[in-house]
Order: C-alpha cells, then sequence, then structure tokens
C-alpha cells in the first residue's frame, strides 16, 4: 500500500503528511528460525514464480559507464566496489523523463557513500523477537551515513524522528493510520514510523528489514535533499502525470536504499551472495500486483534500481526523474 498527496489518489490521505511505505512484505517461508549469525544467511524462497531480473535502466540521461576494479567481495558477496559505475551525463533527455533541474541535482553530485562498520544484529536471539532492537542498530547507521554524507558535501541535514510501534494506532502524525503498510514516512513531521511486528519483520532471516528501513529512510533523505518539494511541484503541474511521477519517487528510494547496503555490505556479519539473492527475490515479490494500482513500481523494475544504487554506492545512481518512461514501469 502506498500514502500519498491526496492529489495521487482519491482513496489516500486527506493530508500531506504520510510519505509511501512498502507495501506489506511478501510472504516469504523461512528456512528456520534464526538462531545464530550463521542461521541468518539462510535463503529465503519466496512464494512467487521467479522471473527473470532485467538489467538495470539506462543511466540518466545519455551515459557513459566506466567500470571501477577495486576491493574484494567478502564471502561471495557482489561486491559494491568490484561492480560501481560512474556515471557521466549528457544533456540529453530521453523521451517521457522529468526535465532537468527538477528534483535533486545538488544529491547526484555529493560522490559516493562512504564505506561504514554497521553490524547487523539478529532479529531473533535466545529465541525472542527483538525487533526494535535490530532496527535501533539500523536507523543508527543510516543516520550516520547519510548525515556524514550531507556534511562533506557542505548540505544542510537534520537527522529523522523515528517512532517504534508495538501494533497499529489509530493516528499516526495526526492522520488515520495508513492500513496495510509495512513501515513508512511523515513527511511533515520528518518521523520514520516502524511497526514492530507484521510480515515485513516478524521472524526473517533475509535482509528485507533492513532494505526497508533504509527505503523509508530514503524518503527522509529525499525530503533533506529538496527532492520531496520538487516532488510536489510535479504533482501540482503534471495532474496527468501522478502515477508515474510517484513511481519515479518510490524507486529513488529503492535505489538509495540500495546505495545504503552498499556501502556497509562488508561489515553486515557472515551475510553472502546467497542472501543478496533472498533480498534481489524479496524485493521482485514486492513489486505492484499487475491487476493493482502502479504505486511503487513493477517488482523488474524495484531490482533494477535497488541493485543500481548498490552497485554505484553513489546517489548519482539514483535520478529516476531523467530517464524515459519505460525505466520506471
Amino acid at each position: 500500500m502506498i500514502v500519498r498527496l491526496p492529489l495521487l489518489s482519491a482513496t489516500t490521505f486527506a493530508a500531506t503528511l504520510l510519505t509511501a511505505a512498502t507495501p506489506a512484505a511478501p510472504a516469504l517461508p523461512l528456512l528456520g528460525p534464526p538462531t545464530s549469525s550463521s542461521a541468518r544467511s539462510e535463503v529465503v524462497s519466496p512464494s512467487v514464480t521467479a522471473r527473470s531480473i532485467t538489467s538495470a535502466p539506462a543511466s540518466p540521461r545519455s551515459v557513459t559507464a566506466r567500470p571501477i576494479t577495486s576491493g574484494p567481495a567478502t564471502q561471495g558477496a557482489p561486491s559494491p566496489n568490484s561492480v560501481a559505475t560512474r556515471v557521466v551525463a549528457s544533456r540529453a533527455v530521453p523521451p517521457g523523463a522529468v526535465p532537468l533541474g527538477a528534483p535533486g541535482g545538488s544529491l547526484y553530485r555529493t560522490g559516493r557513500l562512504r564505506a561504514a562498520s554497521c553490524p547487523e544484529p539478529p532479529l531473533v536471539s535466545g529465541g525472542i523477537p527483538r525487533p526494535k532492537e535490530y532496527l535501533l542498530a539500523i536507523t543508527k547507521c543510516l543516520d550516520k551515513g547519510w548525515s556524514a554524507h550531507f556534511g562533506r558535501a557542505r548540505l544542510t541535514y537534520s537527522r529523522p524522528k523515528v517512532l517504534y510501534v508495538e501494533e497499529p494506532m489509530d493516528r499516526v502524525c495526526g492522520v488515520r493510520w495508513p492500513g496495510g503498510a509495512a513501515a513508512f514516512y511523515c513527511t511533515d513531521r520528518a518521523t520514520l514510523v516502524f511497526p514492530l511486528e507484521g510480515q515485513w519483520i516478524d521472524g526473517r532471516t533475509d535482509l528485507y528489514p533492513l532494505k526497508v528501513a533504509a527505503h523509508e529512510y530514503g524518503h527522509h533523505v529525499q525530503q533533506q535533499a529538496g527532492i520531496r518539494a520538487a516532488y510536489e511541484k510535479l504533482i501540482r503541474a503534471r495532474r496527468g502525470d501522478q502515477a508515474e511521477l510517484g513511481r519515479r519517487y518510490e524507486l529513488q528510494a529503492d535505489c538509495l536504499s540500495g546505495v545504503f547496503a552498499g556501502s556497509v555490505w562488508r561489515s553486515l556479519g557472515g551475510r553472502s551472495a546467497q542472501d543478496w539473492t533472498a533480498l534481489v527475490d524479496a524485493v521482485r515479490a514486492s513489486g505492484d500486483d499487475p491487476e493493482g494500482p502502479r504505486s511503487h513500481g513493477s517488482g523488474a523494475s524495484r531490482v533494477s534500481w535497488l541493485k543500481r544504487g548498490y552497485a554505484a554506492v553513489s546517489p548519482s545512481a539514483c535520478d529516476t526523474w531523467s530517464v524515459p518512461s519505460s525505466k520506471i514501469s
């Protein structure tokens, strides 16, 4: 489910306080409870038919990609440094793209997110679920990584507030609780809201909870970089394109979650290529239902932008606004 500006859908909140959560998580059977750090590396099989992973979308505008070959992989995991690309943009704007200079120009010039240590705590310890402890640790890493990144670029940055909720409330951030949402970001109050139960986090051994947290934090990064304000102007100016603009906004948050994952991958503790594959499968399964609203993007598009951010470890790879419509389906 997505919570958007009232202009986007007649069924969403009559307020501009909430920005989309990740939709309710796909139900993924786990291969046993995570009883140790090694158990967290077990592969998760999605309860959907696997589809081929499409190649990453063409770089924003017209680009030339040059490979970077530094840094070994960890335990067979895909190495961001070994596959990252530097994006060299030209002035060409593909048909259907948002005009240049719309959202996020300054963010794309901030360079790579520096590698950081973020030891991942277990979601279950001693048979006891510990979702709050897990999210506290991941959010601390997100705060540290993004605030330092903005600081190095001499951009203003304030950390978000975080609300951990045991169960859904009648109201949150001044509006009615968004039913079916996994987690979400209150734009006007700069607040992340993390329910401590639900399919997105209960008993999981994969990296999906980390990805959801990083995606919602990505919305805060968008707000701090001025992307949210530019997005709202576009929504008002291009009422016929609201669904597509919303996907550009959401897929950018997917890409930013990949940037964060790439910056901390080596420090997660025991994660492997199998864990990356499991995450990709979960993200693909969380794509828009072909028969429902096209709010966050197809599974293939979500995977492509996640992988693009992970590979580049830089927001420069996340300009979803300057690519053709076919890249944000």
